[in-house]
């Protein structure tokens, strides 16, 4: 047999016709260009997404704590309403005029509780006999003793 009949051609030894190298060094194709700018729009836009999600955040929490204040100052509201209602009505008026005004009404009576003479007397003569003067504010010093410190820096003298 020869080598030009035989069945199995012979081995090429060159390089260049390799083809596991040849994929190596083809350049990329326009499908490997489109799912690389797919990816990095992609990247980009996640990035941006996170980026105003992690600026919104403070502004969640400032809405939150002006709609608590804002219930708050609705409740309030409400409360100072219906007081304002309250004391427009005649009840108010007339718990008014019976407890601080000391009016009646026609036919009724007015009783004013006074503390009895001899009571009153005997108070006043135990704290007479006492003699205690008790003081609820410090005494503020005389106007010349201030003059004084502030000139000599020194205790004024005894007189």
């Amino acid at each position: 047999m020869t080598l030009a009949n035989s069945p199995v051609p012979p081995k090429k030894t060159s390089r260049a016709n390799d083809p596991r190298k040849a994929t190596a060094l083809r350049s990329p194709s326009s499908l490997q260009f489109l799912f690389a700018a797919i990816i990095a729009i992609a990247l980009i836009l996640a990035i941006n997404f996170s980026s105003r999600i992690a600026s919104g955040q403070p502004l969640q929490q400032t809405y939150d704590q002006v709609n608590a204040e804002l219930s708050e100052l609705r409740q309030q509201q409400l409360a100072l309403t219906q007081e304002r209602d309250y004391v427009r009505s005649d009840a108010y008026v007339e718990r008014w005029a019976r407890s601080e005004g000391k009016l009646i009404r026609p036919g009724e009576v007015l009783y004013v509780p006074v503390p009895a003479a001899a009571s009153q007397g005997a108070e006043q003569a135990g704290n007479e006999s006492l003699g205690i003067e008790v003081e609820t504010t410090p005494r503020e010093p005389d106007p010349w003793l201030i003059w004084w410190r502030l000139f000599f820096d020194m205790a004024p003298p005894e007189f």
